[in-house]
C-alpha cells in the first residue's frame, strides 16, 4: 500500500486550484494527500502540523503578496521545501522566490501534469538533501567545537599537572639531598622532620593521580553507579574520623540528624563525594575554626551538609564551580587542582542527585548535597 504524500497547496483561485488538484490526482506514481489554503493566515495555521512534505504556494493571494508570502512560510516550516505558482509576468518575481529559499517555480497556463509532478519530487528530493548536509554542517561544528575544548582542555590538564607536580618533586628532590649529606648537624629530629616532609609530598601526588585517573574514567564512561546496602551513619563517621588525623587545629564535627536506616548506594562514588568537600572544607578554613559534617534522611532521600567558616567563594567564580579545573579566584597560594568539585558533581549526577552551594566571602561555605536514598 503506497502511503499518501501530504501537500499544502496555498491558491485562493477556484479554478487553479481545482486544475492543480486533478493533475495531481491522475497522476498513477505518487498519491497525494492534499490540503488547500486559501489565505496566508490559513495556511500558517495549518503549518502548525509538521507532517507536511511540500508546499505549493502562489505569490498572490488576498493576505500577501510577493516574497513575503515565501518568507512567512519559510519562518513557519523551515525545512519545507515550497514549489511557487506564479503568473507569466511574474517569472523575475519566481526566480528571486528561489534565491530566498524556494525550491522551484512553475508558470500558470503552462503547467503540465508530469512537470507539476517533477516540480514536486524534485522539490522534495532537493529539500531532504539540503537538510542532511546543514545536519552533516551542524555535526561538523560540534566536532571543531569539541576538539577545540578538548585542546584547551589538555593545555589545561598540561599547565595543572607540571605546576602541582613541580613543587612536591621539589620538596622531595631538597629532602633527599639533605638525607644524603653527611652533614654531622642534621640531627634525627631533623631527619625525621624532612621524611614527614617527603611524605607528604608523595601523598598529594598520589591524591592527584588519583584525581586525574577518576576524572579520565568519567569523561571514558567508565566510572559506574552500582549500588548496594550501606550503612550511612557508619560510613560518615569512619570519614571523619579518618580525615580529622590531617585537619590540623581544626575540628570536624560529625551528627547524624534522624534516624537512617540502612539505604542502597554506590559505597565508592559517596566517598568520593564526601571526601573532596570535607577535604575542601579542611583546606580552606582558618585554623582553629570547626567544620560541621550533618546527615539527616528524611522522605527517601540522605541529604549530607557540610558548612565551614573558611575563606568563601567570590560569586562570580560560584557558576564555573563544577567546571574542570576551576578555582576560586581568591585562593592565592592554597595548593588545589580544580579537579574535586568537578569529579563531586560527576558522582552526584550518577546518583540522579542534587548539589546545591552556598558561600560568602570571609564568612564561609555551606555545601548541600541531597541523593535518593534507593536506586
Amino acid at each position: 500500500m503506497v502511503t499518501p504524500t501530504p501537500l499544502l497547496l496555498v491558491e485562493d483561485n477556484k479554478a487553479d486550484a481545482y486544475l492543480l488538484v486533478e493533475m495531481l490526482e491522475q497522476a498513477d506514481e505518487q498519491q497525494w494527500q492534499i490540503v488547500q489554503a486559501k489565505r496566508l493566515s490559513i495556511a500558517l495555521e495549518y503549518l502548525r502540523d509538521p507532517n507536511f512534505s511540500v508546499v505549493l504556494l502562489d505569490l498572490s493571494l488576498p493576505d500577501s503578496k510577493g516574497l513575503n508570502t515565501v518568507t512567512q512560510i519559510q519562518t513557519a516550516a523551515q525545512e519545507l521545501p515550497i514549489v511557487v505558482l506564479t503568473g507569466t509576468a511574474d517569472q523575475e518575481l519566481a526566480l528571486q522566490a528561489v534565491a530566498l529559499g524556494a525550491q522551484d517555480y512553475l508558470v500558470k497556463g503552462e503547467i503540465t501534469k508530469e512537470m507539476l509532478v517533477r516540480a514536486i519530487r524534485y522539490a522534495i528530493e532537493r529539500g531532504r538533501i539540503l537538510k542532511q548536509l546543514q545536519e552533516s554542517e551542524r555535526r561538523t561544528l560540534m566536532a571543531l567545537e569539541k576538539e577545540r575544548e578538548l585542546n584547551q582542555l589538555k593545555s589545561k590538564f598540561v599547565s595543572m599537572v607540571s605546576h602541582e607536580f613541580r613543587t612536591p618533586m621539589t620538596t622531595i628532590r631538597l629532602c633527599a639531598e639533605k638525607l644524603k649529606s653527611d652533614n654531622p648537624q642534621l640531627t634525627q629530629e631533623r631527619r625525621n622532620q624532612y621524611l614527614e616532609l617527603m611524605q607528604g609530598s608523595i601523598s598529594d601526588m598520589l591524591q592527584l593521580l588519583d584525581e586525574v585517573l577518576l576524572l579520565a574514567r568519567t569523561e571514558a564512561g567508565g566510572l559506574k553507579y552500582e549500588p548496594n546496602p550501606l550503612n550511612l551513619e557508619e560510613l560518615c563517621g569512619e570519614l571523619t574520623e579518618t580525615l580529622q588525623l590531617s585537619a590540623d587545629n581544626r575540628k570536624l564535627i560529625f551528627t547524624c540528624q534522624s534516624d537512617c536506616p540502612q539505604v542502597v548506594m554506590d559505597a565508592i562514588l559517596l566517598r568520593h563525594i564526601l571526601t573532596n568537600l570535607l577535604s575542601n572544607a579542611i583546606k580552606y578554613s582558618r585554623e582553629g575554626s570547626s567544620i560541621r559534617f550533618d546527615l539527616n534522611c528524611k522522605d527517601g532521600t540522605a541529604m549530607f551538609q557540610i558548612q565551614d567558616q573558611g575563606m568563601g567563594i567570590p560569586l562570580n567564580d560560584q557558576k564555573r564551580l563544577f567546571e574542570t579545573f576551576h578555582r576560586g579566584s581568591n585562593v592565592g597560594q592554597i595548593q588545589g587542582t580544580g579537579l574535586g568539585l568537578s569529579i563531586v558533581k560527576r558522582c552526584v549526577d550518577l546518583h540522579k542527585g542534587q548539589i546545591l552551594l552556598e558561600s560568602e566571602v570571609g564568612v564561609g561555605t555551606t555545601v548541600t548535597v541531597t541523593l535518593p536514598s534507593k536506586p
